[in-house]
């Protein structure tokens, strides 16, 4: 009977996702179809040919360099280069991912580890958060695309290259909603909570250890996984301006030089790919730690 019961209500959760994924499909080899049409015509106009109308769709979703490629054409693209191709070839997709993925978990390490022990800080020192927090809010407002290449060049001269000025940037976009998340999860206890603590003649310590970092458990993990989208974002836009011949940027900078678009969605599926496959790692995560705790996540 459960089991009965369960399959309908699973139903009724992946249906509409299902259902919206499936309109999505569509649209975009509408659009497909649509931003390639002119480039097929003016092919065939030079050719001489008169295709019909089932030929000239076949030919817009069969371009070799497209504006718009269509679905199948990067999935294909992705199993090309990550499936046929050995990982350490130069043109894998596995080995790209690989350095963005090694800049981006650095950064992310750093970011976090930063962000939690700013937002202790913060939540003990009244005096810190008042003078820390705006500047903490300010450097958010400064594009990462304007202070990737500063970086980058001003590590540059101090020779310090490779992995770690990626990894600055990527921890420099990921710390801040850690640091805010962790803020808000550490004053999170309510005033008798609190106020009980004290009354058992509890250390700042304890109060520290047996409330607020349990309480804040949830708001970090929202804040892990915003903070991990951001760092893969980072360590993209890092490669950028260095003029990386590795990593997913990399890859991307060159499909745009030799206007290779398939290359350039293929090289943002993986990005999204490897965001999502980690965010998923950390909801796996959250899960284990809730049931831990005798939380339902």
């Amino acid at each position: 009977m459960g089991c009965g019961r369960a399959m309908p209500m699973m139903s009724r959760s992946v249906l509409p996702v299902l259902t919206v994924c499936a309109a999505l499909v569509v649209l975009w080899y509408l659009g497909a179809v649509w931003m390639n049409w002119q480039l097929v015509a003016d092919a065939q106009a030079r050719a001489g040919a008169t295709p019909d109308l089932t030929e000239m769709i076949r030919l817009t979703l069969a371009q070799p360099r497209p504006l718009l490629p269509a679905p199948h054409q990067i999935i294909g693209e992705l199993w090309r280069t990550t499936v046929t191709l050995p990982v350490t070839s130069r043109r894998s997709l596995v080995h790209h991912a690989w350095v963005t993925l090694s800049a981006a978990l650095t950064g992310f390490g750093m970011g976090v580890g930063f962000g939690v022990v700013l937002a202790v800080a913060i939540v003990h020192l009244r005096a810190l958060e008042r003078s820390v927090m705006p500047w903490i809010v300010a450097s958010q407002a400064v594009p990462v695309l304007a202070l990737a290449p500063i970086v980058i060049v001003a590590l540059g001269t101090l020779g310090l290259e490779g992995l770690l000025p990626k990894a600055i940037i990527a921890a420099y976009l990921c710390f801040f909603p850690v640091t805010i998340g962790m803020v808000k999860g550490f004053r999170a206890p309510d005033a008798m909570a609190l106020d009980l603590m004290r009354t058992w003649s509890a250390s700042r310590a304890q109060v520290f250890w047996k409330l607020r970092l349990p309480a804040s458990l949830p708001y970090l993990f929202a804040g892990l996984k915003v903070a991990m989208a951001a760092a893969v974002v980072g360590a993209i836009v890092a490669e950028l301006p260095a003029g990386a011949q590795a990593g997913l940027g990399a890859r991307l900078l060159a499909g745009s030089y030799f206007g290779q678009t398939l290359q350039i969605w293929s090289a943002l599926a993986m990005a999204a790919l490897v965001s999502a496959t980690l965010v998923g790692f950390l909801g796996i995560a959250e899960r284990a730690v809730a049931r831990r705790m005798g939380v339902q996540a």
